[in-house]
């Protein structure tokens, strides 16, 4: 079993993102790519206390990164939009400056 603290990495804070929040009522989340829509799902509503009505994934693909005369790639990563039930917000940085 996984921590529910191990699948949600960290909010992506966008200006897509922000316009999701306000107008559909979607956040947007950076999750472990070996999440699944469910875990994502139990994540959610047991971190933010709110109830879930659809999840979305996106995979992206690591870039290759030139670092001098060495070439390197970045990490591949996983991008969850979270739609929420009508009614339920999640109030994170909510007005930090």
């Amino acid at each position: 079993m996984k921590s529910i603290y191990g699948i949600i990495k960290k909010p992506l804070i966008t200006e897509k993102g922000s316009k999701l929040k306000e107008n559909q009522n979607k956040i947007v989340l950076q999750v472990s790519p070996d999440a699944n829509k469910i875990e994502i799902k139990d994540a959610v509503e047991a971190v933010f206390k709110v109830k879930v009505d659809e999840v979305r994934t996106m995979v992206f693909k690591g870039k290759r990164k030139r670092m001098g005369a060495r070439q390197g790639v970045r990490s591949d990563w996983k991008k969850a939009v979270v739609t929420l039930k009508e009614g339920q917000t999640v109030e994170y940085l909510e007005g930090v400056k």
